[in-house]
C-alpha cells in the first residue's frame, strides 16, 4: 500500500466520470487541494483531502507537496513503428504542394510504404522505442501504436509482430494497445482497395487474431483509400473474431464514416474534420469516442475539427496526436491540446477528460481515467503549483516520472 500526501491539487475527475466524460463544465474536474491518494498495485482505496487522511494510511506516507497529480496521461492514435522521414514533403506543403498531390506523385503513405520496407526489424524497433521514451517523458503512461506502412502481408506482419514486443518491453509501465492497420492505404500493385483487402488484409487479420496479438483493428476510410463497403466487410469480420474496431472517419471529405462507426459499435471514430451534423447525432447517441487529432489539422494547414459542436452534441471526445512521419511529426500530445483547446474552445475539464479518462475509453480501458477509489492506479505527475500553470506553459515539461 502507497500513501501520496499533501499534494497541491489532486485532480479526480470524479465528476467528469459521473458523467461519462460528456457534456463537461470545469468544475468536472474535481481537484482536491492538498490532497490525499492511498493506493496498492490494482486499484486505488481512498481519496481525500490530507488533513481528513485515515489513521491507517499514514504511516509511510509520501509528502508530494509541490505537485499536482492527475489521471494518467493516454496517447490513443499514433503511428510511431515506421522508417525514413517526409520532411521534404512538409516544406513542398508549405510551397503550395496539397497533401492529395503529394500522394498522387507516390508520396504520402506510401513513400513511408517505401522506407518502411527497406527498414530492418530491429530498426523499427529501436526506433520505436526511442519515441515511446519520448512519449513518456511527457507524462504520457497508455500508447496507442498502429501498423499501417508496411502494405503487404509480409511487413504488416512484421510491424504487427514488434508492436507486440513493445508491449511485452514495456508493460506495466507503459500500456501499449496494438492496432493493426494494414488498411491504411492501396498499394500500386493492386487495382482496386477491395483487391488488396481481401488478398493481404484480410488473411493477415486471421493469422494475427488466431496469434491474439492484437487489440483492435483500424481503416482508413476516405475518398480514394477504402469504401464504406471494404469497411463493413473488415469490421464484420472482425467482430466475429473478437476484435473491436476503429476508424480513421471524416477527414478529407464527409463520407458518413461517424455513422459508419457507430454501425460497428467502434471504440472510436478518428478524425472528423468534416462530420456531419447526422454523424455528430450518432456518436452522442453511442459509446463510440469521437477522437479529435488537432495536430494534424495544424500540420497540414486544415480548418480544425468542430469540436465545440460535436461536444455540445453529446458526444465523448478525446484528444489524440496522431504522431506520425507525414501529417503530424509531433510527439507531445498535451502541447497539441493546450494550444487547440485555445482555438476549439474546450474548458479545462474537456481538455483534460480528452486527454485521460475519454482517451483511455476509446482504447477500451474503462478502469481508468479518474482518480477515485475502485479504478485502476494509473496516474501522470507533475511537479507544478497547479493545473493551470500545466496547460498555460505551452510545451514546458513539467511530467515527474517517478511513479
Amino acid at each position: 500500500m502507497k500513501t501520496y500526501v499533501h499534494l497541491n491539487q489532486l485532480v479526480t475527475l470524479e465528476g467528469a466520470l459521473k458523467k461519462d466524460g460528456r457534456r463537461l463544465v470545469p468544475a468536472d474536474l474535481s481537484i482536491i487541494e492538498d490532497g490525499a491518494i492511498v493506493f496498492d498495485d490494482e486499484r486505488i482505496v481512498w481519496t481525500g483531502k490530507s488533513v481528513d487522511l485515515p489513521t491507517e494510511y499514514q504511516k509511510n506516507a509520501v509528502d508530494m507537496k509541490g505537485h499536482v497529480l492527475t489521471p494518467e496521461m493516454v496517447d490513443s492514435h499514433t503511428h510511431i513503428v515506421f522508417g525514413g522521414d517526409r520532411a521534404q514533403e512538409y516544406a513542398d506543403r508549405l510551397n503550395g504542394v496539397s497533401y492529395e498531390e503529394i500522394a498522387k506523385r507516390g508520396g504520402g503513405i506510401l513513400l513511408t510504404m517505401t522506407q518502411t520496407n527497406k527498414a530492418s526489424t530491429e530498426e523499427l524497433f529501436n526506433s520505436a522505442c526511442a519515441r515511446i521514451e519520448r512519449l513518456h517523458s511527457y507524462g504520457i503512461g497508455t500508447i496507442e501504436i498502429k501498423s499501417g506502412y508496411g502494405l503487404n502481408f509480409e511487413k504488416e506482419y512484421e510491424v504487427s509482430l514488434v508492436i507486440d514486443r513493445l508491449k511485452k518491453k514495456y508493460q506495466p509501465r507503459i500500456q501499449i494497445f496494438n492496432t493493426y492497420l494494414a488498411a491504411h492505404d492501396v498499394p500500386r500493385t493492386f487495382s482496386s482497395s477491395s483487391q488488396y483487402l481481401k488478398e493481404v488484409v484480410l488473411p493477415l487479420l486471421e493469422k494475427l487474431a488466431s496469434m491474439q496479438i492484437i487489440d483492435a483493428v483500424d481503416i482508413f476510410h476516405e475518398k480514394n483509400y477504402f469504401t464504406a463497403e471494404d469497411a463493413d466487410l473488415l469490421f464484420t469480420r472482425a467482430k466475429e473474431l473478437g476484435i473491436a474496431r476503429k476508424i480513421h472517419a471524416d477527414e478529407l471529405n464527409d463520407n458518413d464514416g461517424a455513422k459508419l462507426a457507430v454501425k460497428h459499435e467502434a471504440l472510436s471514430a478518428d478524425h472528423l474534420l468534416r462530420i456531419s451534423a447526422s454523424g455528430i447525432e450518432a456518436l452522442a447517441n453511442s459509446k463510440t469516442v469521437a477522437t479529435l487529432l488537432p495536430g494534424t489539422a495544424f500540420f497540414l494547414g486544415k480548418p480544425l475539427a468542430p469540436a465545440r459542436t460535436i461536444l455540445d452534441g453529446g458526444a465523448k471526445v478525446a484528444i489524440a496526436s496522431d504522431y506520425n512521419p507525414g501529417s503530424c511529426h509531433c510527439d507531445n500530445l498535451l502541447l497539441i491540446a493546450s494550444i487547440a483547446s485555445a482555438q476549439m474552445k474546450l474548458n479545462q475539464a474537456e481538455l483534460w477528460t480528452g486527454i485521460t479518462m475519454n482517451a483511455a475509453a476509446a482504447l477500451a480501458l474503462p478502469k481508468q481515467g479518474a482518480l477515485v477509489p475502485g479504478m485502476r492506479p494509473r496516474f501522470s505527475l507533475f511537479k507544478t503549483e497547479s493545473l493551470s500553470h500545466i496547460t498555460y506553459n505551452w510545451g514546458k515539461n513539467f511530467a515527474v516520472n517517478t511513479l
